[in-house]
C-alpha cells in the first residue's frame, strides 16, 4: 500500500516532537507533505521554532513548516510552561533551527492542499489546540468532505481533566474549535489521556531510547527526562505518558488500538466544565456517533515500535 499521506498539526510539546519523529522514521506508512505549527503548549513563535527543530534532528529539512493561529478562536491563550518549560522543549540543549518557516499562513496552506489533492487521500494530525483545523474549515467548507480522516489527540472521558477537573488541554485551549471539527461530519479517531495514559515512559524505555545512542534516542530520552516529573509528582505514575505519538503509532499499526464508534459533544458554555469532551462511552443517549474514542492501547507493542523506528533517524 501507499504510505499514507498526513499534515501534522502541532504546537511542541516534548511529546509532540516524538509523534513527529516517529512520522518522519516511517516513510513506508506515512508521507508528511508538511508541519503545520499552532499555539498551545506554547506561543506560537515557539512551536513554529519547535517544529523545525525536530525536523532538522531527524535530519528531514525538506519538510515544510508553516505557523498558523497564534490565539484561540473565541478566548485568550493557555500555555502549558508548568509542564514543558519555557521553550516547549526543554530538557536536551537543541540548537536554533536553520530551516526556513514557509511564508504562507498555515490555514492558508491546509485550504490549499487539501484542495489540489483528491478527496479522501489526506489525513489529518492535530496534536494541539484545534484552531488551525477549525479555521480552515470556517473559511473553506469546500475542503471538509476532501478529508479522509482526523486522527487526533484530545480529550478524556474516564481520566477527566488534566487543565481543569474536566477538561483535557488541548480541547480546553480552544473548545470553540474543537466544536467545531467535531461537528464537522469528517471521520474522527480520538487518542484521549484515557488511552494515552498508559503509554507511560517507564525507566526501561526510557532507557531503551539513551541505548540508540544517536542524537535522535539521546534526545527523546531527555525529553522525556525533563517532563516526567510533572506527571510523576501530578499522578504518582512510574513515568511520562507520550500522549502525542499515539495519533502517529495509529497510522502506522492500527492494531495496537481498541476503542468505540460514539457521540463526543464539545462543552463550550460552561465556564466550570468548559472544554470538556462528553463521550457517550455507554451510549446512553440518542446522538449520532461522530467519532472513535480510542480506550485501550498495547503499550508494550507501542514502545516497539516507537524505538524500532526512532533507531532509523
Amino acid at each position: 500500500m501507499a504510505a499514507r499521506k498526513i499534515i501534522i498539526d502541532t504546537d511542541p510539546g516534548q511529546d509532540d516532537a516524538v509523534a513527529i519523529l516517529l512520522a518522519l522514521a516511517s516513510p513506508e506508512d506515512v508521507e508528511v507533505l508538511g508541519i503545520t505549527a499552532v499555539a498551545g503548549n506554547v506561543p506560537l513563535a515557539l512551536t513554529a521554532r519547535n517544529a523545525r527543530i525536530i525536523c532538522e534532528l531527524a535530519g528531514k529539512t525538506d519538510v515544510p513548516v508553516f505557523a498558523g493561529c497564534d490565539r484561540p478562536l473565541g478566548r485568550d491563550l493557555v500555555t502549558a510552561e508548568h509542564v514543558h518549560g519555557k521553550t516547549g522543549l526543554d530538557g536536551p540543549n537543541l540548537s536554533d533551527p536553520t530551516m526556513p518557516l514557509q511564508g504562507k499562513h498555515a490555514v492558508d496552506w491546509i485550504i490549499e492542499t487539501l484542495r489540489d489533492h483528491d478527496a479522501g487521500t489526506i489525513t489529518l494530525c492535530p496534536l494541539g489546540p484545534l484552531t488551525n483545523v477549525a479555521t480552515a474549515f470556517e473559511r473553506a467548507p469546500d475542503i471538509v468532505e476532501k478529508v479522509q480522516q482526523i486522527v487526533l489527540m484530545g480529550g478524556a472521558y474516564f481520566e477527566v481533566g488534566n487543565i481543569t477537573p474536566t477538561a483535557e488541554f488541548n480541547i480546553y485551549v480552544d473548545p470553540h474549535a474543537a466544536d467545531i471539527v467535531f461537528k464537522s461530519g469528517v471521520d474522527i479517531v480520538v487518542m484521549p489521556l484515557d488511552v494515552t495514559h498508559k503509554a507511560l515512559v517507564t525507566k526501561p524505555r526510557n532507557d531503551a531510547f539513551r541505548a540508540l545512542a544517536t542524537p535522535v534516542g539521546v534526545a527523546v530520552a531527555q525529553m522525556t527526562d525533563f517532563f516526567e516529573r510533572f506527571d510523576k509528582e501530578k499522578y504518582g505514575s512510574a513515568g511520562a505518558p507520550l500522549h502525542d505519538p499515539c495519533v502517529t503509532a495509529y497510522l502506522i499499526r492500527p492494531d495496537l488500538f481498541s476503542g468505540r464508534h460514539i457521540n463526543v459533544e464539545i462543552e463550550t458554555t460552561s465556564e466550570l466544565t468548559m472544554g470538556m469532551t462528553v463521550a457517550d462511552w455507554w451510549r446512553v443517549t440518542d446522538r449520532t456517533a461522530n467519532a472513535t474514542f480510542i480506550g485501550d492501547i498495547d503499550a508494550d507493542g507501542f514502545f516497539d515500535l516507537l524505538t524500532e523506528r526512532l533507531a532509523r533517524l
